[in-house]
């Protein structure tokens, strides 16, 4: 059986729409402040992480299906562009998914949707690795 997601809209409001987007958002930069495994991606990140928040939200939004809240404010956006200049392995995707894992295992979601996303995330984090 095909996903329900992954259709226009049917992702971001999986999601619960702008304000669950920014619930993981949210939870995912409180996991990385907390995580020990995550120290090393943390020290990537400026001190205030309200930027941060901010353009992860606003990209999710589109990315999800929903309103191109990102390319509203800030314009276009390379995935990989915009973490080039930063050295991600191996180790550094996998806290990152690890900070995701948590923040969507911590929302209201459908199961198969929590799947769906974290198989759907796996791509760009991979994507963005700039070392081996």
């Amino acid at each position: 059986m095909a996903s329900p997601y992954g259709i226009g809209d049917s992702s971001f409001q999986a999601a619960g729409g702008e304000v669950g987007v920014r619930a993981l958002v949210d939870q995912f930069y409180t996991n990385m402040d907390n995580l020990p495994d995550a120290r090393a991606i943390r020290r990537l990140h400026a001190e205030d992480l309200g930027s941060a928040r901010d353009k992860l939200s606003r990209f999710f939004c589109g990315w999800l299906g929903g309103p191109k809240r990102y390319q509203e404010k800030y314009g276009a956006i390379s995935i990989p562009g915009v973490h080039r200049g930063f050295a991600i392995g191996t180790a550094e995707k996998n806290a990152w998914m690890l900070c995701m894992q948590l923040a969507v295992d911590a929302q209201p979601w459908e199961e198969e949707f929590k799947r769906y996303l974290m198989q759907q995330l796996a791509v760009p984090a991979d994507r963005v690795r700039t070392q081996p």
